[in-house]
Order: C-alpha cells, then sequence, then structure tokens
C-alpha cells in the first residue's frame, strides 16, 4: 500500500524478480480501459515483466464498486495460490483493501439505468434536492453525505431504490473478509518527508500531462455515454482535465487543481494508513532524508516479508 506517487509499482516489479508472486491491482481508476495516462498504468514493458491482475476489465461508463474488486480479488488469489504462486496486491485504493480483509455489505450492485435517472434529476433540480431525497428514506446515511457530494448522494439513493433498504442498514450487515483466510504481510511504501512526495506528485502530474492526458482525457469527453459523474471521470487528474475542456477552467488552473487534488488524495490515503492495524513501513529515505536507492528499498521489504513467511 502507500500514498499515489509513492513508488509501489517499482516496488512490486522488483519483488516479483525475487519472489514467485502474481500482482493484483488494488486500484479503483485501473480497471478502466483507455485510461492510461492519468492513472500512471504501468507501460505494456512493464507489464511484460510483471502482470497485473484487475487493470482494463471494465470499460469508464460502467461503474466497478468494492464489492466487485472483493468478488474479483478473492477469485484471484485463489487462483495465484492454486498455481503454487504468492499473490501480491499492490496499490492505493484503501477501501478496497479494507473491504477485501475486514468485509462489506452485501448490497444490491449498481445499475446504470437507476444511476442515471438520479443523475438527470440532480441536473434538474441540483444536489442539494437529492439530498433531501435521500433523507426522507435514509435520515441517517444523510447526515453523513454533505449535500454536495453527487457520487456517494447517488449510490446511497440508488441502493434504497434498488432493495427499500436504507444503505446505513446495508452497511451494518457486514460480510466477513478474508484477513482470517491467509497469513498476510502488510507492508506501506511512503517518503519520510510529505514535501518530497508533494514533489513527487507536482512532477508526475505536469508528465502526464506532457505524455498527452489532455487528449486522454478528450476522447473520454467526445463520448456520449460518460459524464463527469461517473466513478471514471471522478478520478483524480480526470476530472480537472474534463472541467478544463468543458470551459469551466483555464488550463492553469486546470493544472493547479490536478496537483492539489492530487495531494489531497495522498493526504486522505496517509489518514488511512496511520490507523492502520498490522502494518509495517518502508520508507524511502533514511533518517537524514536522503533518497534510498530501489536495491535498497527492496532489500527493506525483503526484510520484511521474509521473516513473516518462513
Amino acid at each position: 500500500m502507500g500514498p499515489t506517487a509513492s513508488g509501489k509499482t517499482a516496488l512490486a516489479a522488483d519483488l516479483c524478480r525475487c519472489l514467485p508472486a502474481d500482482i493484483i491491482s488494488v486500484d479503483s481508476a485501473l480497471v478502466y480501459r483507455g485510461m492510461n495516462i492519468g492513472t500512471a498504468k504501468p507501460s505494456s514493458e512493464e507489464l511484460a515483466l510483471a502482470p497485473h491482475k484487475l487493470i482494463d476489465i471494465r470499460d469508464p461508463a460502467e461503474p466497478y464498486s468494492a464489492k466487485d474488486f472483493c468478488e474479483d480479488a478473492a477469485k484471484e488469489i485463489q487462483s495465484i495460490f492454486a498455481g503454487e504462486r504468492i499473490p501480491l496486491l499492490v496499490g492505493g485504493t484503501m477501501l478496497y483493501f479494507k473491504s477485501l480483509l475486514e468485509g462489506i455489505s452485501d448490497m444490491p450492485a449498481s445499475e446504470t439505468n437507476v444511476r442515471q435517472a438520479i443523475v438527470n434529476t440532480a441536473l434538474e433540480k441540483g444536489w442539494p434536492y437529492i439530498h433531501k431525497l435521500l433523507a426522507e428514506v435514509d435520515p441517517e446515511s444523510a447526515a453523513r453525505i454533505h449535500p454536495n457530494h453527487s457520487q456517494r448522494l447517488t449510490r446511497a439513493l440508488e441502493v434504497y431504490r434498488l432493495s427499500g433498504i436504507p444503505l446505513s442498514e446495508w452497511q451494518n450487515k457486514s460480510v466477513a473478509g478474508l484477513l482470517g483466510d491467509y497469513n498476510w504481510v502488510q507492508l506501506a511504501i511512503a517518503p519520510r518527508d510529505r514535501k518530497v512526495l508533494h514533489q513527487r506528485i507536482e512532477q508526475r502530474f505536469k508528465l502526464m500531462l506532457d505524455r498527452g492526458l489532455v487528449e486522454e482525457v478528450k476522447l473520454l469527453y467526445e463520448r456520449d455515454d460518460l459524464n463527469p459523474d461517473l466513478p471514471a471521470i471522478r478520478a483524480v487528474g480526470y476530472r480537472q482535465v474534463w472541467d478544463y475542456l468543458a470551459g469551466e477552467v483555464d488550463y492553469d488552473t486546470m493544472v493547479e487543481r490536478g496537483i492539489a487534488a492530487t495531494r489531497q488524495l495522498a493526504k486522505r490515503q496517509l489518514t488511512w494508513l496511520r490507523s492502520w492495524h498490522g502494518l509495517s513501513w518502508v520508507y524511502t529515505q533514511d533518517e537524514r532524508g536522503e533518497l534510498l536507492r530501489s536495491d535498497e528499498i527492496l532489500r527493506k521489504a525483503l526484510n520484511i516479508i521474509t521473516p513473516m513467511t518462513i
């Protein structure tokens, strides 16, 4: 695990050269096809050396949920063990990790027509109106969700309309996770200094733009079946470029917002990780703040993994 731009993919590839391991991606954006640059998806060369499961398995028009991930990941874990290899789960979507390990409510899967009807109502009457509708059927969820948080409002109201049961009630009916089923080694990678992470985030976002992020999002923007309220388009970087293409902000503002949103994502990821039980840290800097070489980072990870797996 680790915040965005911390070096997860590079460490995972190095581990695969030392261990009989297969990578399972734990990333809510990498599942979508046609979203390569803005998600920092491994290149074809990198994937040839270290294949990833659960990449490019959905069209951006098809939402992918934590429940979908748990079902898919469980199957991949079983398949990898059946081949007498080690599943190596890699990513920064903390909700996916938590749901897989601790369990998730068996609530109904998303349905495009129901979600679209809610979004259409919101476009006509505003998201606070959707919040009011939710409060009438699920006051507990409405109290937790901001009136303008479109994605969470949509999901909460969708769950009720599909099942007749409030989201808050579903969330109290958790399905068991996999924490007790396997021997887990949990690692987090990050620099010691938050400034280093911020610099990496800024450099990487600007590099994504140089590599054609705007052109990539433009292909999505020109599709008739996509809108900014879909989970794929809400991904960090994509939403900011989408707003730029829609003429809502200028280029410089888009760049500024894209970097800021990525830093906020990293902050949320680190907040999750600081309270994570059973986690070992692999820092990419030494105590003096000097950056470590990739082989030094790998050695630190192996020193944690090997004693725990003997």
